[in-house]
């Protein structure tokens, strides 16, 4: 049985361009099934960047194991804060410690924009998600309501 190397052997780095975009969308199709191709991936990225939406990835080689997309927002409720859009470990790489990683450094990238909080929705069907933001010090505070406007 092979171990899975140390999460500090992985690289964190920005995503910066259409090609790091496309290498990230077998991980971002865990987490968002509904996108049906890496070329709309890579689109929906282009339009989201231009509001101010980043992408980071914790990288083994020229794979990514983790991802992390995030944007930081201003509203009455909060202030200036950061929140994060997409948070996905690859299922082979869960266990890793690779989320909580990602989720303290996404807490220092907000401290340096100067939010004063980090946000992330998540659906009230996501159980173990609810444990392991948890344990990484995130509390619910609120529930989100929608309407289809369809």
């Amino acid at each position: 049985m092979s171990a899975v190397p140390e999460a500090d052997t992985l690289d964190l780095r920005a995503v910066e361009d259409a090609a790091a975009v496309a290498a990230c969308w077998p991980v971002m199709r865990q987490l968002r099934p509904h996108l049906v191709s890496a070329e709309q991936f890579v689109a929906r990225w282009r339009l989201q960047a231009a509001s101010g939406y980043r992408l980071a990835a914790l990288w083994r080689g020229d794979r990514p194991v983790a991802l992390a997309g995030f944007r930081v927002q201003e509203n009455l409720v909060y202030g200036p804060h950061l929140y994060v859009d997409d948070l996905v470990t690859d299922e082979a790489e869960r266990g890793g410690g690779h989320g909580a990683r990602l989720i303290a450094w996404l807490a220092g990238e907000g401290k340096a924009f100067g939010c004063a909080r980090l946000v992330l929705d998540t659906p009230l069907t996501n159980v173990l998600g609810h444990r392991f933001y948890y344990r990484c010090g995130l509390l619910a505070t609120a529930l989100r309501f929608g309407l289809p406007l369809e």
